[in-house]
């Protein structure tokens, strides 16, 4: 822990000009005499400080003294802490601001350019799943075997005991992947799904299995081509229809209509997307989907007591 601290308040001192003892003291929940013992190891490292006395004191590093940074280019740098950022945002990690810190002290100089050449990711997830990704990243981490309740995409609910494996982000979802003792077997779990989400007290040891693994067993099953639908769109759905399915695949007609031809997993995709855009879709074809929608728009006026002529 103390190397860890040391290593913490080198980074801290090579990327600000000075730096405070109080704040030190605070940042990291140890007193001002642990700091004064932590500067003095840090000199007799090697690493000449210069203290200054007064309401604007603190520590500095030499001037002059210097660590060689160029290992990685500006953007490299840049990349990697924008990525850094996107995971700081998911996961509220301590730990995530402490490597920060040391890769920040790091980077180049010219550090107004890293700034505008950086991209700013944010992950941030609702607070439902914000609230279940710390105690999964410790389970996963420490080895510990997770409980919960899962609701599937047809409403069935059922009791898992995971050995949970890793965390990840896929088209704006949060997962959990790993084995489920249940079904003895991999499997996949979203996040917003599971209920009363708690650690046990008993470990595992980790299973052969990686994220890439997993991916292609589950992605080797799906057909994504499955239903294809050719649907019409009005005006007035101009630029979701452009964000959703981007500006080669939509063709404009002369009525100022917009015509796509896409494809579906299944039936119940198609029809939770076209359901979506309300009386803006149109489906053109194929005759299947048309009388699944019919199906759904009856349901719905029996639903709303609503007579259809």
């Amino acid at each position: 822990m103390k190397l860890d601290r040391l290593l913490a308040i080198t980074m801290t001192l090579l990327n600000k000009t000075r730096v405070n003892a109080t704040e030190l003291a605070e940042r990291f929940e140890v007193s001002l005499r642990t700091i004064y013992r932590d500067m003095e190891t840090i000199n007799q490292a090697g690493i000449p400080l210069v203290s200054f006395a007064g309401s604007d004191g603190g520590y500095e590093i030499m001037p002059g003294y210097r660590i060689d940074k160029q290992m990685l280019s500006l953007d490299d740098f840049s990349a990697i802490c924008s990525a850094l950022r996107g995971a700081r945002s998911a996961t509220d990690s301590s730990n995530i601001d402490s490597l920060l810190d040391r890769i920040s002290a790091l980077m180049p100089t010219t550090s107004s350019k890293a700034e505008a050449a950086s991209v700013d990711l944010d992950f941030t997830p609702t607070p439902n799943i914000k609230e279940k990704i710390a105690p999964l990243h410790q389970a996963i981490r420490g080895l510990q075997l997770v409980r919960f309740e899962y609701l599937d995409k047809m409403g069935a609910e059922t009791e898992r005991t995971i050995e949970p494996m890793g965390l990840f982000l896929k088209g704006y979802v949060w997962y959990l992947y790993g084995y489920c003792l249940t079904r003895s077997d991999i499997r996949v779990f979203r996040l917003s799904r599971m209920l009363q989400l708690r650690s046990l007290p008993q470990t595992f040891i980790r299973r052969n299995y990686t994220l890439q693994d997993v991916e292609h067993q589950f992605m080797s099953t799906v057909n994504f081509t499955k239903v294809r639908v050719v649907l019409q769109f009005n005006s007035a759905v101009k630029t979701r229809v452009r964000d959703e399915f981007g500006y080669d695949q939509v063709i404009a007609n002369p009525d100022g209509t917009l015509a796509v031809t896409t494809h579906y997993s299944s039936m119940d995709k198609a029809i939770q997307m076209i359901l979506s855009y309300s009386s803006h879709a149109t489906v053109m074809e194929p005759p299947e989907v048309i009388d699944e929608l019919q199906l759904h728009i009856r349901r719905m006026a029996d639903v709303y007591k609503i007579s259809l002529k």
